[in-house]
């Protein structure tokens, strides 16, 4: 009935990766979008709130949500910056430098179980695929 209606399928899609990567980020106690922002803060320690919105493609409201909960479980600190006080920089914590390596080859085991699945050529045209439909989608 929906075979060609974008809407179900990706959403489909989404909810399928979504539950794999769940269960690989639950042994930190870490949703997907809390492990891939701080992956980010782990990478370019000092970001701006808004810079990681746009690395990440979401707003500032669920990035400041982000922020809060992963503030609250102390893997990440906000500290203002020099020039302007309303400004912060998101920097890791001890405890999220201990899982930095940990969080990146999870990253890298769920990359490589897609290959396993898919194909490593047919994996890189799939998300290739999406990023092309999505960039596009945005312009519109």
């Amino acid at each position: 009935m929906f075979e060609e209606c974008l809407y179900f399928n990706s959403n489909a899609l989404a909810r399928t990766v979504t539950r794999i990567w769940k269960d690989k980020y639950r042994q930190f106690d870490l949703s997907p979008p809390h492990a891939f922002l701080l992956r980010v803060v782990l990478t370019k320690p000092g970001m701006l709130p808004h810079e990681l919105a746009e690395e990440l493609n979401l707003n500032r409201s669920t990035i400041t949500r982000f922020l809060d909960s992963l503030e609250k479980n102390e893997f990440l600190m906000r500290k203002t910056t020099e020039g302007d006080g309303r400004e912060v920089q998101i920097y890791p914590t001890s405890k999220a430098k201990k899982i930095h390596k940990d969080l990146d080859n999870t990253g890298k085991e769920l990359t490589q179980l897609m290959r396993e699945i898919l194909g490593s050529d047919e994996l890189s045209e799939i998300v290739s695929n999406i990023r092309k439909v999505r960039k596009t989608i945005e312009i519109k």
